[in-house]
């Protein structure tokens, strides 16, 4: 007979169990089948992304990508055109939602620096992942903060509370340096790297621990781990896409553990996640490198003068503009250009190619690569 408490989706879930959970739970025979095909699937994604000339190139635009997408499932949608256009100049005049996907592509950012330089998980790299995709200064949601989640949707069932998240900062806190040590110590949880970010990636959601961006938070940790356990060098696969289009099984399956502790659906979803996102994550760099290689012979032959590091640029985002291919602080190495002027005779030479396509935005002229706005806008 289980010991656990009853569960009430009205009361706050404070005696949310501790990691890990039974080993029982989360290793039977189907969940190491789909275990092994989403470590094969993650291996030749990672394999691929080092035999590429410059891998860094494709790791802002994938980025990108994910930011949108993850700020879909909180309902916060932006077109890929407004956000485009936005990142190739001033962003002064971002609205809303495109400020809250760029924030959340900074935070991704942040942590990656941050696991890379600690190699740790830490309550505090959690914080400041929240502070950066909300920018605000707070951390731990306080007490009174009466938290719930509750079904979209309207009509009898319209606002109905399905779950109610641990309550007290310190209960929180406790939970949260649970699951820290559980991702870190792999002597005392010796499990595998995939089965620990799904069940990580439960855990948070349960605990949502702020007052807002938690499934953002969340899913930043999940890209995190993998970096974190090396299973990738740079961050290029991402969840939100496969979330989006199997949001009710996503919803299903997370309730399913708070229920009935149902591990194994749960993490059967999380493993065909990964071997899915791994396999289009596999066949877009593929494309995208296709299309670099191509673009940059043509350049080369047509354009030989140009350094190669401006093709690369043009390939960040779909949108470029002459003062980014200025030297600043940029994921890129330089272009050598120091010249607006230079800078701007590049991108006009670049158009008279038909690789880019100018817009006039302003009293500014930024340029669209046209064949990668494609590419990235397929789903």
């Amino acid at each position: 007979m289980s010991n656990q408490l009853p569960y009430d989706r009205t009361e706050p879930y404070n005696h949310l169990p501790l990691l890990p959970p039974p080993d029982n739970k989360v290793l039977t025979i189907e969940i190491l089948l789909a275990l092994n095909n989403a470590n094969k699937a993650l291996a030749e994604l990672k394999g691929l992304a080092r035999i590429l000339p410059n891998q860094s190139m494709l790791v802002n635009t994938l980025a990108l990508r994910e930011a949108k997408a993850s700020t879909e499932i909180e309902n916060i949608f932006t077109t890929d055109d407004e956000l485009y256009k936005a990142l190739s100049g001033n962003d002064t005049n971002l609205n809303g939602n495109a400020k809250e996907v760029l924030r959340y592509r900074q935070a991704l950012w942040k942590g990656f620096d941050i696991i890379n330089n600690t190699g740790q998980f830490s309550v505090e790299l959690m914080v400041e992942l929240y502070r950066e995709i909300k920018q605000v200064n707070d951390g731990i949601r306080p007490p009174q903060t009466e938290t719930t989640i509750k079904r979209r949707g309207s009509g009898i069932l319209g606002g109905t509370v399905v779950y109610t998240p641990p309550r007290g900062e310190k209960i929180i806190e406790q939970k949260l340096e649970n699951l820290s040590q559980y991702l870190n110590d792999d002597s005392k949880y010796p499990y595998d790297p995939l089965i620990k970010m799904a069940v990580a990636h439960y855990q948070f959601e349960a605990i949502h621990p702020f007052r807002d961006g938690n499934g953002r938070a969340g899913r930043i940790l999940n890209i995190l781990s993998l970096i974190h356990k090396r299973l990738l060098d740079v961050p290029i696969l991402y969840l939100s896409s496969y979330i989006i289009s199997n949001k009710d099984n996503y919803y299903e399956t997370l309730n399913g553990v708070t229920t009935r502790r149902n591990w194994h659906d749960w993490i059967l979803y999380m493993m065909k996640a990964i071997e899915e996102t791994s396999v289009f994550t596999i066949q877009k760099i593929t494309e995208i490198d296709r299309l670099y290689r191509r673009t940059l012979e043509m350049a080369g032959s047509k354009l030989p003068h140009i350094p190669t590091e401006v093709i690369e640029r043009i390939f960040e985002q779909p949108y470029t503009s002459p003062k980014k291919l200025l030297d600043q602080n940029n994921l890129f190495r330089s272009t050598g250009i120091r010249s607006l002027n230079t800078a701007k005779k590049y991108l006009k030479q670049i158009e008279d190619l038909k690789i880019l396509v100018p817009q006039k935005i302003g009293k500014e002229v930024i340029y669209m690569n046209i064949d990668l706005f494609n590419l990235l806008s397929e789903t």
